[in-house]
């Protein structure tokens, strides 16, 4: 009797062996040991490279600003989970799977750019009359245009701007941000010819733009934002956990509805300075001296 073939997956991003983790060909102890960090780690598992210093400063400033955004829907939704009380994976997969088109890091916008991109070429149109194309198809089909304006942010989210200036003070400029920019210049002047008021770039506008700069696919950045802000909300569920209550009540406090945001208040430290990495080893040496940071520890 023929025995059933094995069915043999394949894969090229890792293997272990007893002594050590390779991915894409790289010891992880080894880069490691040689000083390579988190973020270069992710370009070589995402993109089997490398990257220059400017490339992986990029990746670490969007991921540190993507990394919070407070009561948004992913960390509500780590908040409610979590009160039920099940095992925390299941909280922070919850908030997770918030991300969609109207919050969250998303693969859309990339799609779209990675798109017009293209069809510029195929058009023989510069990046400026694709933007304006873009902007142009999207307000007279009535769509919102992907990368503008944030709802809670009216005056422009305070994450995105920067991020643009971050783009070009390391010299990492190219289709992708004189896309995006050519987007944001027609979709305000277009608005202005409305009698509309000025909206601002998003975070997902700024940062998806770097990341797209950076090398990394739509959806590839849209992994790496739930990286980032599942940090953010597994603090949230730790937080939860270990200061309130099971399902947000007790006999002491009235009864609320579970996503009544008004019960939720802000009680951590008071607004500080940011120190220059200058200042850093010393005030660092300072907090812990002081251990002023345990009690808001998780």
């Amino acid at each position: 009797m023929d025995r059933e073939p094995v069915l043999r997956r394949k894969t090229a991003i890792s293997y272990k062996t007893e002594e050590k983790t390779v991915v894409r060909g790289y010891d992880l102890s080894e880069l490691a040991e040689a000083g390579y960090t988190f973020y270069d780690a992710m370009f070589v598992l995402f993109q089997d490279r490398i990257p220059t210093e400017a490339e992986a400063d990029m990746l670490r400033y969007e991921m540190g600003e993507f990394l919070e955004h407070s009561m948004s829907p992913s960390a509500v939704s780590a908040i409610a989970v979590v009160a039920g009380r099940p095992a925390l994976p299941a909280a922070v997969a919850s908030a997770i799977m918030t991300f969609g088109g109207a919050h969250g890091p998303g693969a859309a916008h990339g799609y779209m750019m990675n798109k017009a991109i293209i069809r510029a070429a195929e058009e023989g149109k510069s990046l400026e009359e694709m933007g304006k194309t873009l902007v142009n198809e999207y307000m007279d089909a009535g769509l919102a245009v992907m990368g503008m304006g944030q709802p809670q942010h009216l005056d422009g989210d305070p994450r995105a701007e920067p991020t643009h200036l971050k783009h070009e003070e390391l010299g990492l400029g190219g289709v992708y941000l004189k896309l995006q920019k050519s987007i944001e210049e027609h979709f305000n002047g277009r608005r202005k010819k409305e009698g509309r008021s000025y909206v601002a770039v998003n975070m997902i506008g700024a940062g998806n733009t770097a990341l797209a700069e950076l090398g990394f696919a739509p959806n590839a950045a849209w992994a790496i934002g739930c990286v980032c802000r599942g940090f953010s909300c597994a603090a949230h569920a730790l937080y939860t956990m270990k200061k309130g209550h099971a399902w947000a009540a007790s006999k002491r406090e009235p009864m609320v509805q579970m996503l009544d945001l008004s019960m939720i208040k802000y009680i951590g430290p008071a607004d500080r300075e940011v120190p220059s990495q200058e200042e850093r080893q010393e005030y660092a040496r300072k907090q812990k001296e002081e251990g002023e940071w345990k009690k808001w520890a998780l």
